[in-house]
């Protein structure tokens, strides 16, 4: 078993999100990922780390051996003090998320969608409205709104009839994304005029 753990510290509201270490045996069977990128925001620096089981690890070792030569020295000087050093920037991080997350959600409310609050990450998985699949509200909130959003099919079955949001702009970004949905008339706009972007 691979967990991915790279968004395990951007959760909100006292959220701790489980670790997939802390089943029993898990360390028999597996391995957990973590990435200093969203958590110290070293984006672009590729430096993370495995734990879990010993053999499964050496095995990457050998494998990463023969990929490159590693990150950069003082890259992974800057992980060791991101890690090592005061987590309240952290602490800052998810505020500045949770502000944002509650902006977009109330504002999807308001433009007659029904988000569910996100408990962890920073990203909203917003359901489509009826009669409109996740692809079909992509292309409508780009062409008519000018808002760039991954459609949820893009990541499997089970990600259709949902549209991923991102909450890395600025709160007034947000903002204006959301005034910006508000003005689509969503609640009153027929299914047809919904998806009919497909036939184009």
């Amino acid at each position: 078993v691979c967990h991915d753990a790279a968004y395990s510290e951007m959760a909100f509201g006292g959220y701790r999100p489980m670790s997939f270490l802390e089943v029993p045996g898990a360390k028999e069977v597996g391995v957990e990922f973590h990435s200093l990128s969203k958590t110290y925001n070293m984006t672009g620096w590729r430096l993370g780390f495995v734990v879990g089981n010993r053999y499964v690890i050496e095995a990457l070792g050998r494998i990463k051996s023969n990929i490159d030569s590693g990150a950069f020295n003082a890259v992974q000087w800057a992980g060791i003090a991101a890690l090592e050093g005061d987590q309240g920037p952290v602490a800052d991080m998810q505020n500045i998320y949770r502000e944002r997350r509650d902006i977009l959600i109330a504002g999807l409310k308001k433009a007659g969608l029904h988000p569910q609050i996100p408990k962890a990450t920073f990203y909203v998985w917003c359901p489509n409205p009826p009669g409109c699949s996740s692809s079909d509200f992509t292309s409508l909130l780009l062409r008519e709104a000018g808002i760039v959003t991954t459609p949820g099919s893009g990541f499997g079955d089970p990600g259709e009839g949902y549209v991923r949001m991102a909450l890395t702009v600025p709160r007034e970004r947000v903002r204006e994304a959301v005034e910006r949905i508000c003005k689509l008339d969503l609640k009153n706009r027929p299914s047809g005029e919904k998806s009919r972007n497909r036939s184009r």
